[in-house]
């Protein structure tokens, strides 16, 4: 009997895409990790010229022209500066979000479609960023010295309260989610999830081909609000069960591992650097950008664009930490669908569909930087490398794997 390679088995996944479908992945790809440059510099953009009007100056001045009412000025400046911001990056937001997406075949939503649900979350943005601002701007007047490693912690519990609603009054605002139907592939799932420990009507499917027609499933939610969904464009790209198992694996790992609350401390971290940072570096850009004239100090909410200026650019640089952050955890997933679900050749299988919108071999320089997941040809690599350490195990009864193997 033949010794199994999973370099060979590895190649093998990655050949099955033609050599036109890679280019075409590795130009989106580095395409989308150019926007990441061009969306900082559109923000800063914007908010440089929401300053240089004086218009958040003048508002100030109008609700609150002694001084007196602090929180008034904030929710009326939040607000106006949300809008404006909305406003001027909008076309930005068609080509990237729509256009582009099109353009590509990764998406069939026609604009009026995008359009609805951009207003959608207009208002949705609007309330939870007026409400964070509020506690930042009453923080920086109240703890002038210290605002900044109070408002981290605020920044992770505001985190961890949106995903905790999100599955109950945002998401189902832009998509439907319906337990997945009866039939071989929900009995397989049903299994899977009572060998895990996740309860299976937290497993549902959304109409994900409304937005997109990536090949995706995702967790969100916590505690009693965490589920499992599956986009239907895994069903409408004929997923064989060895996939849907294996990719289901993957999110009941996020699931069981609580990987949202490794996001909130790793947030709640990095939020301390960079308030730190914004206190310290906000004298100096105030003095330097032109049209910051009238503007106070950082406790001023008209100073709100100079503030995010420096976010901007203080977010540019933070993205590899950020990236790795979240490879971490998704390498963990892939793990524990592989512990757990036995299923490599589902999950190289599916993997190999992401390609599409990820091209699959990055440098190692380029893959930490701007890869929020591994590279599907490391992670191919790693199913194959699995399979071949756990021969006895592929397609095995559902659950973890014995200790010492």
């Amino acid at each position: 009997m033949a010794t199994f390679d999973p370099g060979a088995a590895t190649a093998a996944y990655m050949a099955t895409l033609s050599p036109a479908a890679h280019a075409k992945a590795i130009a989106y790809t580095h395409g989308s990790e150019w926007l990441i440059l061009w969306t900082c510099l559109v923000s800063i953009a914007a908010s440089w010229l929401i300053l240089r009007s004086g218009i958040l100056r003048r508002l100030r001045e109008r609700v609150d022209p002694d001084g007196r009412r602090p929180k008034r000025a904030v929710l009326a400046i939040s607000a106006a500066f949300v809008l404006l911001t909305f406003l001027l990056e909008l076309p930005w937001s068609i080509y990237t979000s729509w256009w582009r997406e099109r353009s590509y075949q990764l998406s069939s939503q026609s604009f009026g479609s995008w359009l609805g649900d951009t207003a959608k979350a207009l208002p949705i943005s609007l309330i939870i960023t007026t409400l964070f601002l509020l506690a930042l701007y009453t923080l920086i007047r109240r703890a002038p010295r210290s605002w900044w490693l109070w408002a981290s912690g605020v920044t992770a519990g505001g985190v961890i309260l949106i995903v905790i609603i999100a599955p109950l009054f945002i998401e189902p605002l832009f998509n439907q989610y319906t337990p997945a139907p009866e039939g071989p592939v929900r009995t397989e799932v049903v299994r899977l999830a009572e060998a895990t420990g996740v309860p299976h009507d937290k497993i549902l499917i959304y109409n994900g081909s409304k937005q997109s027609d990536r090949y995706t499933a995702n967790v969100s939610g916590l505690f009693g609000t965490a589920r499992v969904a599956m986009s239907d464009t895994m069903f409408k790209q004929h997923a064989d069960r060895s996939e849907v198992i294996a990719v289901v694996g993957h999110e009941m790992g996020h699931y069981v591992h609580k990987h949202i609350l490794w996001f909130a401390g790793c947030m709640c971290l990095m939020a301390v650097v960079a308030f730190w940072l914004i206190d310290r570096l906000y004298p100096p850009t105030r003095d330097l950008l032109p049209g910051a004239a009238g503007v106070g100090g950082l406790a001023d909410p008209a100073g709100l664009p100079i503030l995010m200026i420096i976010a901007s650019v203080l977010g540019l640089l933070s993205t590899p930490f950020s990236t790795t952050m979240t490879r971490v955890a998704e390498s963990d997933a892939d793990r524990f669908s592989l512990d757990n679900a036995h299923e490599p050749d589902g999950l190289a299988k599916a993997l190999v569909k992401t390609i599409a919108y990820r091209a699959s071999s990055p440098g190692r320089l380029e893959e930490i930087i701007f890869y929020d997941h591994p590279s599907v040809e490391r992670r191919v690599h790693r199913a194959m490398l699995w399979k071949a350490a756990h021969p006895d195990r592929v397609g095995a009864p559902y659950g973890p794997l014995p200790r010492g193997t």
